[in-house]
């Protein structure tokens, strides 16, 4: 291992190694990601700046979501706000709607939050004069939801600086590199050293992106293709070891299950009875079905009728099932059955939520549900015989 490190402070073993890793990437690397791109579509010469808008924004879609899920959602945000001052202009509600399928929904509302702190640090008339936007670590990781990994990639990909990042490919790139075999928390304080040592000073921008590829090509997690690998003579964990050994995994934790009831209640208008989240709640700002988890021992015909007591104050009375699903967040995974309902007595009362809201069914996507909602919205559609495509 001494041997091995020793001649990583080599300088020309590691231009040899940065230099082969370019040579990949220029011919197998994700060239066209729309967000390092000049704006007719070009690839930025080194050392030219990007605008760290679409970065910025992209940068934290990329925090628990893949790229080619992505994509789509930023260009539909582009759309939206497309600069830094109508992001800081919109209503929190419009953000969520864009967000919207997106999951993790603390992300949209700490970017609201971030473009309204970024806009009185660059100046609204300096927001197109890119040499006003920050370009210090600490500056971009003193916004809300900003770690170090995210604040580099911005700063490297924006202005090309030499800046290391360590998401998850770069860990287990890392890891096999130097075959360290300790978890990535225990060993954190050590990779974030060697990303330092591996990001060259020419074409940082490049080099970041041609790790983060090979790790989502090439040096995968479970099966690695280390016969295309670009950097194989340089990787301790092939030459020595087992790649797939490395890094050791943390322990995965147990996944909860959990059924929900909900309620699809309707008034005599035909409206519908929706509720929005407490910010302080999970997916805060949301809106959602009314209903909740069912109880040991409790029928979900139960559950519903007790849960809309406890949290609206009315009593009502169950049709028909509409339909019944499985749904699977990252830590949790929960079985919905959703009840057409209607409004028999008292008066509804937001008791855990911030808002109680009556709409027609045909205006429920003018509003941010979570992803689970809008399966059940859909149904309900076809149940009541409204098309989409009419909205």
């Amino acid at each position: 291992m001494d041997k091995f490190n020793s001649k990583m402070e080599h300088i020309t073993y590691l231009n040899n190694m940065q230099n082969d890793l370019l040579i990949w990437f220029s011919d197998n690397g994700r060239l066209r990601i729309p967000w390092k791109l000049k704006e007719d579509g070009s690839r930025p010469d080194i050392g030219e700046i990007l605008s760290p808008y679409g970065i910025w924004i992209a940068e934290v879609m990329l925090q628990q979501t893949q790229l080619k899920v992505v994509i789509p959602y930023w260009h539909k945000w582009m759309m939206t706000f497309p600069s830094l001052v109508v992001l800081a202009e919109a209503d929190e509600q419009e953000v969520l709607l864009v967000w919207q399928g997106l999951g993790y929904y603390s992300r949209a509302k700490r970017l609201h939050e971030s473009s309204k702190i970024l806009v009185n640090l660059i100046g609204k008339n300096n927001i197109s004069d890119l040499s006003f936007w920050p370009i210090e670590l600490d500056q971009w990781m003193a916004l809300p939801g900003i770690g170090r990994t995210t604040a580099g990639s911005i700063i490297s990909s924006a202005f090309d600086f030499p800046l290391p990042i360590l998401d998850g490919n770069v860990r287990r790139i890392l890891s096999r590199l130097f075959a360290t075999n300790k978890s990535n928390l225990q060993d954190s304080k050590r990779l974030w050293t060697l990303s330092e040592r591996l990001v060259p000073n020419h074409n940082p921008r490049d080099f970041n992106q041609a790790l983060m590829d090979l790790g989502a090509i090439v040096c995968t997690s479970n099966k690695p293709k280390c016969n295309f690998c670009p950097i194989q003579n340089y990787c301790l964990a092939f030459l020595k070891y087992d790649p797939r050994d490395f890094p050791n995994k943390d322990l995965k934790k147990v996944i909860l299950f959990q059924e929900i009831g909900l309620a699809l209640i309707f008034n005599k208008d035909g409206e519908l009875l929706i509720d929005q989240r407490l910010d302080s709640d999970s997916m805060g700002g949301m809106w959602e079905f009314p209903g909740g988890k069912k109880e040991s021992g409790e029928s979900i015909e139960k559950t519903i009728k007790r849960e809309i007591k406890e949290e609206i104050g009315i009593d009502i009375k169950l049709r028909e099932k509409l339909l019944s699903f499985e749904h699977t967040y990252s830590h949790k995974k929960l079985f919905f059955t959703v009840y057409l309902c209607d409004f028999l007595s008292g008066k509804p009362r937001a008791l855990a939520s911030q808002k109680l809201l009556w709409v027609k069914p045909n205006r429920l996507l003018k509003f941010p549900f979570p992803a689970a909602n809008k399966k059940i919205i859909f149904a309900l559609f076809k149940h009541l015989g409204i098309e989409k495509e009419n909205l």
